[in-house]
């Protein structure tokens, strides 16, 4: 085995993290991209509470309220040998795991894809559990909200992976279109949705079936999303374009287009769904959107505002700097940053959990 893999394992078998003191404190997990890690904040005060190693150039990260799982995943590739040693759960045999290995498989995904992994992560715990193969370099993630599956999205290989949590196997390979980004879930747990940044569509998947239900239009290069808490709508950063498409789910039809100018990256809605943010980052602004009236607010957030997540119950949305390494907790309603909590690496995908 590389060094490099060996010291990945060793960073594996000696991942720390800590839990929150108060069993209903709200915890913010935060990628921090070349670091190689995860980040622990208190969701309130922004102190940071632990810290998962191990987890190589993670971007994408995605929990669920019903599922004990955080899953990370990783934009770096290595070959199958290292994925092999990297990915052996700590509770199984040398000789189970090399057994496992043996095991003639169904090759998903492109036959040419390198490798990557998924780390799988105890949500209240911060360990990291294991880890799983999975085609190609991995962009975004999103766990279905029943908890089941682990969805992947692939930018090199033009598809998703789809992983069964249960059993912790990969369970299939879907193609979606060029460029896949970005994945999320309406209310249905069989139905996901795809950005296609390089052509332009939203891809609507069934996961039961394997298949693409249908492609919907989303501006010139869709890259993040953001759903309506009932599904109705779905929000699509047009991130080159400088514009927010919303696609109604019913007619697969665009209803209407916000346009923030420059090039843009994260958006989430409120908790109470009256407002989109969007981060500006070519103009180094946060934007809030009234939903209702279509007006904007915006405030000044420099530099290069990146990944945005609302937290529930605290009025806050965490948005990350793509040239700093640090995070802004921000209040929802002024858009004032309120403080900044210092990370290392870049801050990606974040999820906020409850213990």
């Amino acid at each position: 085995m590389k060094p490099n893999a060996k010291m990945a394992m060793l960073m594996l078998s000696t991942a720390l993290s800590a839990t929150a003191a108060n069993a209903d404190t709200a915890r913010v997990f935060i990628p921090e991209g070349s670091a190689d890690a995860i980040r622990i904040v208190d969701a309130t005060t922004g102190q940071s509470v632990g810290r998962v190693a191990g987890t190589e150039a993670v971007h994408g990260l995605a929990g669920s309220p019903n599922s004990r799982y955080l899953i990370a995943g990783s934009y770096m590739e290595i070959d199958r040998e290292d994925a092999a040693e990297m990915s052996k759960p700590s509770a199984v045999s040398e000789d189970e795991h090399a057994a496992h290995h043996a095991k003639p498989k169904k090759t998903l995904g492109a036959t040419d894809a390198g490798i990557s992994l998924l780390s799988v992560i105890d949500a209240a715990t911060g360990d990291l559990l294991r880890k799983i193969e999975v085609p190609g370099a991995v962009h975004h993630v999103a766990i279905s909200p029943d908890g089941r599956f682990a969805v992947s999205t692939h930018p090199n290989g033009d598809g998703i992976s789809v992983v069964a949590l249960e059993t912790f196997e990969l369970s299939a390979w879907i193609p979606t279109g060029a460029m896949p980004n970005y994945a999320i879930f309406g209310t249905d747990p069989g139905v996901v949705y795809i950005s296609n940044a390089g052509n332009g569509t939203v891809s609507e998947v069934d996961l039961e079936q394997g298949i693409v239900l249908r492609n919907m239009i989303a501006g010139e290069a869709p890259e993040h999303l953001a759903m309506a808490y009932d599904g109705s709508s779905l929000f699509v950063a047009d991130a080159e374009n400088g514009q927010v498409v919303e696609i109604d789910l019913v007619t697969g039809r665009d209803l209407r287009s916000f346009e923030i100018g420059g090039e843009i990256h994260g958006l989430d809605l409120s908790e109470d769904q009256t407002h989109l943010f969007v981060a500006a980052k070519e103009s180094d602004r946060l934007v809030s959107i009234d939903l209702e009236s279509g007006k904007f607010t915006s405030r000044a957030l420099s530099p290069s505002p990146y990944h945005l997540t609302t937290i529930p119950g605290t009025g806050s949305v965490f948005v990350s700097s793509r040239d700093e390494p640090k995070v802004w907790i921000v209040d929802g309603a002024t858009l004032m940053a309120k403080k900044e909590i210092p990370i290392e690496g870049e801050g990606h995908q974040m999820v906020a959990m409850r213990n």
